[in-house]
């Protein structure tokens, strides 16, 4: 099925079924919609569109595959042993789902293949070894009486996931929630469904029981909502923008569910005069651009020390304006359309905006030259703003696409101020050569992951999540566990 997936846009249309129960199924309704190549905006799939009577028969599925089927009781050995299977059957397909995930997505294929794809079998191979790694508590209280504890899953869990990722902040999910032993209804976003829709294929060879993993592809105003609403659903996951994050948690509120969200972001990189600046060129170009700054971890706010400010900006520039802009599937394409039509033109209004609030272009802003047919793609040169007030919209306000501000400051404390002036605090970054300042300033920023002289570096076993309007909750390593089991205590009476 894969290598159909991989080959079929060139000869025709995808026909995009759900996965529930073990099967590829179309829609009860028999309705499907359309997912564009947002590099060309040609129709690449015809997709099953679910409604709430899918979800009710996926999450029924879910249900029964965790209260009657084998894998919440399996060995801990032998469902790590399963997934590891899935994450060898993603490697095995490396360069398939990269291309899907590059056509649905328009990231380019460099990224897809050396970071998406790669690292969503990581997320199931690190969660099934690290579940076997786990102990429990034993409490003898006065010799009379015995506590211990158990470490039991939670049910039938919904995860929901944006495009920006899709397969990498899926799998960053189902990794812990499966391997901790529950079931799953998945619900991707709706510009990118395909390549989570062909997990079922790969989760079918492994070995994982009908049931266990499920997909419901369609509107998340739907979908997603009957699907966080459900009664028999337990516990959601949910990365997407800061709104939607607030609907989901007032509709799992009305059934008292747990959540876990990572949202929002509209992070800082404090860039000091002491930096090495060939480092900080290079880690701030990935950190506004990579994805065509589609990443809820970007840093559009740049805040440079005086000293080096214009130096910085003519060296940025000549960096910019190097990524070559193109058809995602071709390897020396550095920078990809954005996802859908839709999100062009917000990020556009947004540079309008900019231009209305004062601000001026330093660069881009405009659609680059592109040949037929990617002409009609979703393309937008690479972008910064000077001469920026920080309460304007373009510096509050979450844009995710290529467009970032440049901003002077003259002391420490003013930079700090500058970063944790916005509602959000997922992410920051801070570029010195000084220790003592950046363990300082690390420590003041108001966000939940802060990397000094780097960017994008994830360890697994690190706790994940924002601070302020960025999210609920922790998820990595042991934290993950801890949101997809439920502890119990056994008192024995010796």
């Amino acid at each position: 099925m894969l290598q159909e997936l991989r080959t079929r846009p060139k000869q025709g249309v995808i026909d995009q079924k759900m996965f529930i129960n073990g099967e590829y199924v179309d829609a009860a309704s028999g309705e499907t919609f359309e997912s564009r190549n947002p590099a060309t905006n040609e129709v690449i799939a015809k997709v099953a569109k679910g409604d709430a009577s899918d979800v009710e028969r996926a999450v029924r599925a879910a249900r029964k595959a965790f209260d009657e089927g084998p894998w919440p009781r399996m060995p801990v050995a032998e469902r790590s042993a399963i997934l590891m299977k899935v994450g060898a059957g993603i490697r095995k397909r490396l360069s398939e789902l990269a291309e899907l995930e590059s056509m649905d997505q328009g990231k380019p294929i460099s990224e897809s293949s050396h970071l998406d794809i790669p690292r969503s079998a990581y997320n199931f191979e690190f969660f099934a070894e690290y579940i076997k790694t786990l102990s429990s508590e034993a409490n003898p209280v006065d010799d009379k009486f015995l506590n211990y504890t158990l470490r039991e899953p939670v049910g039938v869990v919904a995860t929901i996931s944006p495009w920006n990722f899709p397969l990498l902040l899926m799998t960053w999910k189902l990794g812990p929630a499966l391997a901790c032993g529950n079931t799953v209804v998945a619900k991707p976003a709706s510009y990118t469904p395909l390549t989570t829709a062909a997990l079922g294929e790969i989760m079918n060879e492994a070995g994982v029981p009908p049931g266990v993993f499920n997909v419901v592809l369609g509107p998340g105003g739907s979908v997603g909502n009957t699907l966080v609403g459900h009664k028999l659903v337990d516990k959601v996951s949910f990365t997407g923008e800061t709104v939607t994050g607030a609907t989901i948690t007032a509709e799992a509120a009305k059934t008292l569910k747990d959540v876990s969200m990572e949202l929002g972001g509209k992070a800082a990189s404090i860039i000091f005069a002491d930096c090495d600046l060939d480092l900080t060129i290079a880690q701030t170009i990935r950190a506004a651009y990579l994805n065509q700054g589609e990443v809820c971890l970007a840093m559009p706010r740049l805040l440079v020390e005086r000293k080096i400010y214009d130096e910085f900006c003519s060296r940025f520039q000549r960096a910019a304006e190097a990524l070559v802009l193109g058809d995602p599937l071709d390897p020396r394409t550095t920078m990809g359309p954005l996802v859908d039509r839709a999100h062009f033109k917000t990020v556009t209004d947004y540079i309008e905006i900019g231009k209305k609030e004062g601000a001026k272009i330093l660069f881009g802003g405009e659609k680059p030259a592109l040949e037929a047919p990617f002409s009609e793609g979703n393309f937008l040169k690479p972008t910064a703003f000077v001469d920026v007030d920080q309460k304007m919209r373009i510096c509050q306000e979450e844009i995710f696409g290529p467009v970032v501000t440049i901003a002077p400051f003259d002391t420490e404390d003013e930079a700090i101020a500058i970063a944790n002036d916005v509602k959000y605090g997922l992410a920051g970054t801070v570029f010195t050569t000084n220790l003592s300042r950046a363990h300082r300033v690390a420590r003041r920023i108001r966000a939940g992951l802060i990397w000094v002289n780097c960017w994008f570096v994830r360890d697994l076993r690190t706790p994940f999540g924002g601070m302020k309007e960025s999210g609920i909750g922790r998820e990595g390593g042991v934290r993950s566990i801890e949101f997809y089991s439920e502890i119990k205590n056994v008192c024995i009476a010796l």
